[in-house]
């Protein structure tokens, strides 16, 4: 028996009998009217051929431009007046038109927006879910997803929603609404919303329309509400992303938002210790699964080291990446920055619809328009609300005097309708001239419909209490209209009251520091070089040519110097052919300005020996350069690359058979100046030279390095960038006291990170200086003084020098010799008292350990540092 067919087999042999019968339907049509016409051709009837010609590329740029006009307005691209593209009004709309106090299943929401909005469910989905996260304008309930995980939403019919008090408070006004039908002329929809709130700036928005985009960076709610007030006033605003995820952010580019800026932003990484690196907030657009992988692909990759790398995630962002031994958590943190999504960069690009046209604009320009517009619909709200005021004082008094002058009995005795209204014309005749308007037909008629029972039970007094308070409103109304700014601004502050809570920044904005790829790059690969066949690169056949060079990263450059005075760099690679008779070959960095080299060759043309001192400088890859003076023949008598720029002393012996008195003789490359690479040198000797030796190793002739630190980024530098902290060499090291009582020696090496905001102190390290500080010891409930020098040589381990008792702190901290705190102090408990103590006299130096001495019998309100480096604490 055979099996029945597969349902795939099934769907696709019947997909392509479709097909088939669809393609022999087209070939009949064209074969008869193909016939038709050659029939009615022999019979000279032209008349009935077909030979319509349609211009199909006129129809097809229209259609185009059709299309491109309508995804452009109607799905992709905000409008300016409340910052909502057509699927988040219409949301919004459904959302008010079932508005109830209670919680709403999504999938109904949905339903109900699906009156209004043409292109089916998933994009309002979509949209409303978008909107439910950034939690402002949609209150929700249920599994609405993170979009720090980058998990998705529950479905529809389990999630609800409603509008919150803010959006509330914001969105809608029907009376200031402008209308129009929906897509099937059943129902009425708003073009736009009266939003009286920059909107569009605080949740942002991004769109991908048909050769046009829009990426809008969100901003933050309290500082987008005083730039607001700002603008009111006629100051100038500035604002700048603030993002749910957190983070830093550089926006030294950010060129208010407009096309061509760039926002960098990157994770907040802590080192928990010297193994743990943790990350404790990621940067916008991205999620802690897509940091992780590509933490793990740099790993793989060989950018960086790590051990492992593991999410604890939970009501905090926490990603956990565990060194291996001996890696410097510093430069693996530049390397995360370098080389994975802890680092991204964002380029906004603000387009909007106004006036039914696309338009770029600055975020400075879209918010000083809704600010605009704010006022202009408070106005707008002012002066409907006193029409309406007015309105209700008319028909007050109307009824007022008709029923305290008895009007009503007038209108018994008449016949007809017109008689009736003809009564009460004439009995509200002598009241007309207090009114503000004409009094209608329409008026006197509403006097017609007041109920028996309500003349009955007039009450005289609370009428003329009615009519005060709605006088009394209408005076503020027009108080508020007057003065439209103050009233403005009013608004914006209690919105910063009601709802400003909980919205603080959490995007820390600072400067990002440049790091160099590859610097800060793991070296995952070991270079090697093959002198005599010319072959440099890290997966050459290990053989008795084959010479290790160093531990290196696959983006590296390698500079090679070659036996005939010329050198060139090259990017690494397993194996690449450079050339013949190398001398010298090593990893290049072109920013070192440290490096030297030490040069004696011989003039192939004259026969003269010079010697430089170079250093490489700019240069362009795979080019050859010159280091002799170009003759033919030349060479290299001696060659030295030379880290911190030394300059050794050399034995140099000339040929037996030379002129020359002297043929053994030294000579200290430090009498050189350190020249470009293009240099010729100086002239060492016109003799012929036998060979040279090195005799005494050199030292520097660089001197010190200069080493700054711009507290902006945290970072040292030798570009002459924040304070100057001292001139290094060798073995010196930087101290750093920090806020929470503990001191550390570092090295000067540039990659290191330093926390600026919670320093107290960052200087050179100096073993006989003194440090003086004032401490608070929390179980005593006293501040003492404290001065002592170092005693500890450890590198990158922190000291402890304040009591570990709680409520301990460090007051203030300097390395100045003769440092003044001015103290207030409580006299009686209601008198605050001033003194200046000179805190050498107080404190003698001790051990790093000892607690100090007493800085005060007193009660101690506040201690301020008055000279000296260091940082107050109240």
């Amino acid at each position: 028996m055979r099996k029945p067919l597969r349902p795939l087999r099934l769907k696709i042999i019947i997909f392509y009998c479709k097909n088939i019968f669809l393609f022999l339907f087209i070939c009949t049509n064209f074969l008869f009217t193909f016939a038709q016409n050659c029939y009615y051709f022999m019979k000279d009837d032209t008349s009935q051929i077909h030979s319509e010609v349609m211009p199909v590329g006129d129809k097809y740029e229209n259609w185009f431009l059709e299309y491109a006009s309508y995804v452009i307005l109607e799905r992709a691209v905000p409008a300016i007046e409340d910052g909502l593209k057509p699927v988040q009004r219409r949301i919004f709309h459904a959302m008010n038109e079932m508005e109830d106090g209670r919680y709403n299943k999504v999938a109904n929401v949905i339903g109900q927006t699906m009156q209004y909005h043409p292109h089916g469910d998933a994009s309002i989905t979509e949209a409303m879910v978008n909107m439910g996260q950034k939690d402002l304008c949609i209150d929700t309930q249920g599994n609405w997803g993170d979009v720090r995980t980058g998990d998705g939403a529950a479905a529809a019919r389990y999630i609800e929603a409603r509008l919150s008090k803010f959006a509330l408070e914001i969105l809608f006004n029907p009376q200031t609404t402008r209308w129009q039908l929906s897509y099937d002329g059943r129902k009425k929809e708003p073009i736009t919303l009266p939003v009286k709130f920059p909107l569009l700036l605080v949740q942002g928005v991004e769109g991908i329309a048909v050769g046009l985009s829009t990426k809008i960076l969100p901003h933050n709610f309290a500082e987008l509400i005083k730039a607001s007030i700002d603008i009111l006033r006629g100051k100038t605003a500035e604002i700048f992303p603030d993002f749910l995820t957190g983070g830093y952010a550089d926006v030294s580019d950010y060129r208010q938002g407009s096309r061509g800026g760039k926002v960098r932003v990157r994770a907040k990484i802590e080192e928990a210790d010297n193994k743990t690196l943790l990350i404790k907030e990621i940067p916008y657009g991205t999620t802690t699964g897509s940091v992780m992988d590509s933490i793990v692909k740099a790993n793989e990759a060989g950018k960086i080291k790590i051990k492992k790398v593991v999410d604890n995630t939970a009501k905090e962002v926490e990603i956990q990446v565990q060194l291996v031994a001996g890696v410097s958590p510093d430069v693996t943190i530049s390397a995360l920055y370098a080389f994975t999504e802890c680092e991204v960069s964002i380029s906004p690009n603000a387009c909007v619809i106004v006036g039914e046209k696309p338009q770029f604009m600055s975020v400075n320009e879209i918010l000083r328009v809704n600010t605009e517009q704010t006022k202009d619909l408070l106005k707008r709200e002012l002066e409907i609300r006193r029409a309406e005021l007015l309105e209700k004082i008319l028909f007050s008094s109307l009824e007022k005097i008709f029923i305290e002058n008895k009007i009503y009995r007038d209108i018994e005795e008449a016949t007809t309708w017109e008689d009736v209204i003809k009564r009460i014309d004439k009995g509200i005749t002598p009241y007309k001239p207090q009114f503000y308007r004409t009094i209608t037909t329409e008026d006197l008629t509403k006097l017609t419909e007041i109920k028996i029972k309500r003349i009955s039970k007039y009450d005289t007094f609370k009428a003329d209490e009615q009519l005060r308070d709605f006088e009394k409103e209408k005076a503020e109304v027009e108080h508020h209209l007057e003065h439209l700014i103050d009233y403005a601004v009013n608004y914006f502050k209690n919105l910063l009251t009601k709802y400003g809570k909980g919205r603080e920044r959490k995007t820390e904005l600072r400067p990002f520091d440049t790091i160099i790829a590859t610097k800060v790059a793991a070296n995952n690969q070991k270079l090697y070089v093959d002198k005599k066949g010319g072959f440099i690169g890290y997966n050459l056949k290990k053989d008795e040519n084959t010479e290790f060079i160093s531990d290196c990263s696959d983006i590296d450059d390698v500079v090679v110097f070659f036996q005939d005075g010329k050198c060139k760099v090259v990017k690494i690679a397993e194996k690449v052919f450079v050339g013949k008779d190398i001398i010298l070959a090593e990893v290049f960095s072109k920013d070192d300005t440290r490096k030297v080299y030490n040069l004696a060759y011989l003039d192939g043309e004259s026969g003269t020996t010079y010697v430089k001192r170079f250093q490489m400088g700019g240069i362009t890859r795979d080019k050859e350069y010159d280091l002799t003076k170009g003759n033919a023949n030349s060479k290299v008598h001696y060659f030295t690359a030379n880290p911190n720029g030394e300059a050794e002393v050399i034995m140099v012996q000339l040929t037996a058979g030379c002129t020359a008195k002297i043929k053994v003789f030294d000579y200290n490359f430090a009498e050189l100046d350190i020249k470009g690479r293009s240099s010729q040198g100086n002239i060492l000797t016109k003799y012929p030279v036998k060979n040279m030796k090195l005799k005494v190793s050199g030292v520097s002739t660089l001197g010190g390095l200069e080493i700054y630190y711009d507290e902006n980024v945290g970072r040292l530098n030798t570009e002459k960038r924040g304070k100057l902290l001292g001139t290094f060499s060798g073995e010196d090291k930087i101290l750093v006291v920090t806020k929470d009582g503990n001191y550390e020696l570092t090295s000067f090496d540039l990659a290191n990170r330093y926390e600026a905001s919670e320093i107290a102190v960052i200087t050179q390290f100096k073993p006989e200086e003194v440090i003086t500080a004032v401490h608070y010891v929390g179980e005593q409930d006293t501040y003492y003084v404290k001065r002592f020098k170092i005693e500890t040589t450890t590198i990158g381990k922190k000291f402890c020098f304040i009591s570990e008792s709680k409520g301990s702190k460090l007051i203030l901290a300097t390395m100045d010799k003769h440092p003044q705190a001015e103290i207030s102090y409580y006299q009686t408990p209601k008198l605050v008292g001033t003194m200046v103590n000179d805190l050498d006299v107080i404190g003698e130096v001790k051990g790093w350990k000892a607690v100090g001495s007493r800085l005060s019998s007193y009660k101690i309100k506040a201690v301020k540092l008055l000279n000296g480096v260091g940082v107050e604490k109240k």
